[in-house]
């Protein structure tokens, strides 16, 4: 059952990265990075990595992608898409397959429910918070000061464009 996960996931995956560097569109291409990313955080919660999966949905699929849509609106002029919908067919044949990826992975959760965690597994929150605070907090406080300064460049980019 996990190994066919898996493989539907990596599908899924390989799929919407395709889809993100074949979009010409680039809210469409927007929204198949967040497919990616999300695609991305439940290979991390099969391996068992909790931590990494959480942080890839809250940091990633969340906060910078909401940055990139937002962005993307800003500064790129769209044109209003209208007429009939040419892919109507396949997106009547998402719900099914959606809700078919959703029972396949609703087993590998409940799987992996009753197993034993690992000691010191990757996504023990507090082994990496410890470490993240301790060893590594130089180079995470560096981190958030660039962050910062690319939010400020952001900012004073988009101030002198308007």
């Amino acid at each position: 059952m996990a190994r066919a996960a898996f493989f539907v996931l990596a599908a899924l995956a390989t799929g919407s990265a395709l889809g993100l560097i074949l979009k010409k569109n680039a809210i469409h291409g927007a929204l198949f990075l967040v497919v990616n990313l999300g695609s991305i955080a439940v290979l991390y919660l099969m391996l068992g990595a909790e931590f990494l999966a959480a942080a890839q949905v809250i940091v990633y699929a969340g906060a910078i992608m909401v940055l990139f849509v937002f962005a993307i609106m800003v500064l790129i002029p769209g044109k209003e898409e209208t007429g009939p919908d040419p892919r109507r067919a396949y997106r009547l044949l998402a719900l099914p397959l959606g809700a078919a990826l959703l029972l396949l992975l609703g087993g590998v959760v409940a799987g992996r429910l009753g197993a034993p965690a690992a000691a010191g597994a990757a996504g023990d929150a507090g082994a990496l918070g410890r470490l993240l605070f301790t060893r590594y907090l130089f180079p995470f406080e560096v981190t958030s000061v660039l962050l910062l300064a690319a939010m400020v460049g952001v900012l004073l980019l988009a101030r002198r464009g308007a």
